[in-house]
Parts: C-alpha cells; sequence; structure tokens
C-alpha cells in the first residue's frame, strides 16, 4: 500500500513539474511548489532537502568541538566512569589518556553492562576501549554516512589538518541534519517545555515562550522582538550556536542540547548562583 501512495504523489509531482527541472535549485523550487500545492508533506520537502544538504556541508559544520566533547579518562575509577555515563545521558565516549589530544579509542556504555562487571577492584577501562575512527574536518557528510553504514559505526573522532583533535560527530547527528531533530527516552517530551534533571539543571525547549522562562526561574530576560528562549540565546550569540556551546547570562547557564544548521531545539539550563534580574 504504501508503494502505491508513494507513486500516487510522485505522478501528481510529474504533472506538476511539466518540464524536466535544468538545475537543482530549478528542481527544489518546483518541489517547493509541490509542498505548497499539498502535493507533498513539508516533512517530505525538508527531508529532501536534508538529503541535498549533506552532499555540501563537510563534518566541521555539525560537529561537536573539542572544548564540548565528553571524554573519559582511561585511569578514571568505576564509579566515576559510571556516573559521567549516567550524567551525559551518551552511549559512546572518547577515551583518552592525559591530554585531550590522546584519544586511545571509544567506550561504549553497554560494554560495561555486558562484560558483568563484579568489583571495581577488577576494573580495568583498557579491556572495554573499542578503537576510534579518525576522519578530517573536510569530510562530507554524505561519504561520512556511507561509511558509517559500511563499518557499523556510530561515531567519528574529527581532526584537523596539523591531525590536531578538532571535535567529534555521530550518526544521530549526521541523520538529524537530514530528518530534522530525533527525541530519545532521555530528551523532553513535546508536551513538556520544562523538565527538571537536579535541584540546578532544567531541560529546556527552545520554544518556551521568554515570558514563560522568567516567570518560572523569577528572572527578567528581555530582547525586542524576541518572544522564546531559543530566540533570545540565538540572539546573544549572534549565530545558530552548535551542540554543547554555552552562554551565561546572570548566573544562567545555558547548554545547547540540540541544534542543527538552521535553530536549536533544545537546552540545558543550570543556574549557578542565584541570578539577578537583567
Amino acid at each position: 500500500m504504501s508503494e502505491i501512495k508513494d507513486n500516487n504523489w510522485l505522478d501528481k509531482i510529474k504533472d506538476l513539474l511539466g518540464d524536466a527541472p535544468k538545475d537543482k535549485d530549478d528542481l527544489i523550487s518546483l518541489l517547493d511548489t509541490a509542498a505548497k500545492n499539498n502535493l507533498i508533506t513539508q516533512d517530505i520537502f525538508q527531508m529532501i532537502l536534508g538529503v541535498f544538504s549533506v552532499s555540501e556541508i563537510p563534518v566541521r559544520e555539525i560537529m561537536i568541538p573539542r572544548p564540548h566533547m565528553i571524554t573519559i579518562n582511561v585511569n578514571e575509577e568505576l564509579n566515576a566512569v559510571v556516573n559521567k555515563v549516567i550524567e551525559s545521558g551518551h552511549s559512546r565516549f572518547p577515551v583518552i589518556h592525559d591530554k585531550p589530544d590522546e584519544i586511545l579509542g571509544i567506550l561504549h556504555a553497554k560494554d560495561l553492562l555486558k562484560n558483568q562487571i563484579v568489583t571495581s577492584d577488577d576494573f580495568d577501562l583498557h579491556d572495554y576501549i573499542r578503537p576510534a575512527k579518525f576522519i578530517p574536518e573536510s569530510k562530507r557528510l554524505n561519504i561520512l554516512l556511507n561509511e558509517f553504514k559500511a563499518s557499523r559505526n556510530h561515531i567519528a573522532i574529527v581532526i584537523d589538518e596539523h591531525s590536531n583533535i578538532s571535535g567529534l560527530i555521530t550518526l544521530e547527528d549526521l541523520i538529524e541534519e537530514i530528518i530534522g531533530e530525533i527525541d530519545d527516552e532521555h530528551d523532553i517530551s513535546s508536551k513538556e517545555l520544562i523538565i527538571q534533571q537536579a535541584n540546578n539543571k532544567y531541560i529546556i525547549d527552545a520554544l518556551l515562550p521568554l515570558d514563560e522562562f522568567n516567570k518560572n526561574f523569577n528572572c527578567k530576560l528581555i530582547d525586542e522582538d524576541i518572544e522564546t528562549i531559543g530566540g533570545f540565546i540565538v540572539n546573544k550569540f549572534e549565530k545558530v550556536p552548535k551542540k554543547q556551546e554555552t552562554f551565561e547570562i546572570n548566573g544562567l547557564l545555558f547548554t545547547v542540547l540540540s541544534a542543527d544548521s538552521k535553530k536549536i531545539s533544545r537546552v540545558q539550563l543550570t543556574i549557578k548562583k542565584e541570578q539577578k534580574n537583567s
């Protein structure tokens, strides 16, 4: 049935297009018209745009920068490793020695459970390290996607032209560039704009109205013509920030949790001290 439905909207597009598009911009314009005429949904149109974008965007544009990477030192004790895994919510971590550029490999959180550690005295992180994949900043996302598929790998370490660590990128980051944000069980639901993680930590949906944010956190963040907390943060950065970038104002620390090249979707708020009115 799904194949028949796909053929129906494809036939409608063909009827609308008439002559074959002359180039990519012509095709996008025609698909935009098709979406506006309800021949395809906006979701499908945005996904097609995402497919086009991954053939042009280099890894450096969407990677998590090195200063914001969550790493685990190979000499850390078991409790410290487990706590870091739980607090971050991630499933894969670069393992370093003493310096951030000394990446020994990747730790998969599931390996800690699968190997049934008995006591912390028996724990040696070297036993759990998997090989790391290193890629250049300039690699195009579509090429990396094919490599991820072929190797069944989900994470890569990004290096610059001098072989220094620039950051990391995951399969989820790449897929989100095509289809939009992916929610998982750790993410805030679409009905919750604020969720408390700890006494001083919250996950905030970027669409939360600025006045509601001020009311909930007893502050006065003001920016002309800005209606949402996401818009406020983007305006302060003067760009769309990348994942893990931070911004602090009056004791409120914002960390970008989810973003693409066009917008931010979710931030973590850490209240560092009693904030002052701004």
